[in-house]
């Protein structure tokens, strides 16, 4: 069965009409900075928990995961289960975010470390944002609607290029209007849809197949094995164990685009509580999106579905077997995981542009500039998001695994500079540049080696050694790159002075006052402890259930 019935565009437009309702709601509110770009702080934790996995869980999933699935099975389950890292925000990072009261990451490494750390950081995730989130979430949306809704074509433009400039443009009208407001609120609506729609993907498919049994006959044990060999060209064990963690730690309790969700809450109380729910959903990935790839492989290898390229596994199976309606549904899931993904993209960039850069050239700006600024930065990175696509249509391969390798070369001199800087009071500015400086460098070399040496013509020009150097698998990498990241922030910090203990007061467990303990201890009781025990057991069971 291909394309959509009346009653699927009906239940896709009353999609659009909820997501509308919200944002004209939201837009009549007067909007000051902190409205537009925190939505006033006082969220509550179900809006944020939902934001969070919403944020997280963009069309590259929905594309990228699926085709993991399809092609090495639950290996890239592992990401999934880094909900861990939501409760090491919750516990350990929330507070000092909170304490300080800062509206980006950047400006809390200045409250650390020096204005430097926060300019370094501030133009190095603009420019990542823009050339891996917002690039690859643009262009696996152009592949959910190449494959779903082939006949969609606008001005004869294909179904491609009309899904994906439609969606961004729509997104980008309603994150402009309603800034992050706009974005938790609908983010809280789409993560609802995501999860009932692809969990009817995943149901249905197992019916068609036969059940679960049938499944693991199809796809055999090294499918339903998270620990791949040593190596393992993409996935390593070793890798995906101390590696993956690495990149888990700088995206949920480091980056922009998760953490200003956290920002936004009211106190320390309701951003641990929402990273606590967020962590529930984040559980749930493995069973939508994993599971419905390898029911693709297991259909395409009996000869139900046609499967073609891995990326198109979820698109296909939303195509070929879901019935009237229910392929609206699912249709309305997957355009919620590219809006929201691309809303809290566009308003992070929006963010840190306005608080971290023209604020900072600009001090004197009044609250209506910097709202209306903030407005015209996110109309530029629609724009910009649009002009990439040609790029990322010669990405090839899985795509998942290229967004993941990029953030192995970004995050671990990020993730050595915020941990290091909040366990040890020692470590000061001289060493976090040094270390934000160099870990970029190595990591953007080992990057551009690693695409020279797919060129053809250029790669077998290049010195045995420089191809070795790209060569190295990016877990591997990764690991290797937050080792030599902490040892230049500790040398360099232990060669020159001490920070002034005043000056870092509260932004490191050895600075924190006896009342700024006790203010972190009344803010947590035994729902917090039981919830986050019970997150913990669940990813435990889920590891014992796919260890082979």
């Amino acid at each position: 069965m291909s394309g959509l019935t009346t009653i699927d565009l009906l239940v896709v437009g009353a999609y659009f009409a909820l997501i509308a309702l919200v944002v004209a709601r939201v837009a009549r509110r007067k909007q000051t900075k902190e409205d537009y770009f925190l939505a006033g702080r006082n969220v509550g934790w179900v809006v944020i928990g939902a934001s969070l996995f919403a944020s997280n869980i963009g069309s590259e999933h929905l594309v990228g995961l699926a085709g993991s699935g399809a092609k090495d099975g639950v290996a890239m389950a592992h990401y999934e289960l880094h909900a861990w890292c939501l409760l090491v925000l919750g516990w350990v990072l929330a507070p000092f975010y909170a304490r300080t009261g800062v509206f980006t990451m950047p400006e809390f490494l200045e409250r650390r470390y020096n204005a430097t750390a926060r300019w370094i950081l501030s133009c190095t995730s603009l420019v990542a944002y823009v050339f891996t989130k917002v690039s690859v979430t643009v262009y696996a949306g152009g592949v959910v609607f190449e494959t779903v809704l082939p006949e969609l074509t606008i001005g004869g433009l294909s179904a491609f290029w009309t899904g994906a400039i439609t969606t961004v443009l729509l997104t980008g009208a309603y994150t402009v209007s309603g800034g992050l407001r706009a974005v938790v609120y609908t983010d809280t609506i789409q993560a609802g849809v995501l999860i009932l729609g692809s969990l009817c993907v995943t149901v249905i498919g197992l019916n068609e197949l036969g059940g679960w049994g049938e499944l693991r006959t199809q796809c055999g044990s090294d499918f339903f094995n998270m620990w791949k060999p040593l190596d393992d060209p993409d996935f390593p064990w070793a890798g995906m164990l101390f590696g993956a963690p690495i990149v888990g730690l700088w995206y949920w309790c480091t980056d922009q685009y998760i953490v200003q969700r956290t920002l936004a809450a009211a106190n320390v109380t309701v951003a641990r509580r929402g990273t606590i729910f967020g962590a529930y959903l984040k559980l749930t990935p493995v069973l939508i999106f994993i599971v419905p790839g390898m029911i693709a492989f297991a259909l395409d290898k009996t000869g139900r579905i046609e499967l073609g390229e891995s990326d198109k596994a979820f698109p296909v199976m939303v195509q070929t077997l879901l019935p009237t309606g229910l392929r609206g549904l699912v249709v309305a899931g997957l355009l919620a995981a590219l809006m929201s993904s691309l809303s809290s993209l566009f308003n992070s960039c929006s963010t840190l542009f306005t608080v971290d850069i023209y604020q900072k050239l600009r001090p004197d700006s009044s609250e209506r500039t910097l709202v209306r600024v903030g407005r015209i930065v996110t109309a530029v990175i629609v724009a910009l998001g649009i002009l990439w696509i040609p790029v990322m249509q010669t990405v090839s391969g899985s795509l998942y695994v290229y967004l993941q390798s990029v953030q192995a070369y970004l995050a671990p001199p990020i993730t050595a500079v915020f941990f290091l800087g909040v366990f040890s009071s020692r470590i000061n500015a001289a060493g976090a540049v040094a270390g934000l400086v160099a870990g970029f460098v190595v990591g953007m070399a080992k990057l551009t080696v690693q695409i020279l040496s797919g060129v053809e013509g250029v790669g077998q020009q290049l010195p045995r050694l420089l191809v070795a150097f790209g060569e190295i698998n990016f877990l591997y990498f990764c690991i290797l790159l937050f080792a030599f990241s902490c040892a230049t922030v500790i040398v360099c910090s232990l060669c020159t002075p001490a920070p002034d203990a005043k000056r870092i007061g509260g932004l490191s467990f050895g600075t924190l006052s006896d009342d700024e303990r006790a203010q972190n201890r009344r803010s947590w009781n035994a729902w917090d402890v039981i919830h986050t025990a019970l997150i913990l057991a669940a990813i435990l069971s889920v590891y014992l259930y796919f260890t082979g």
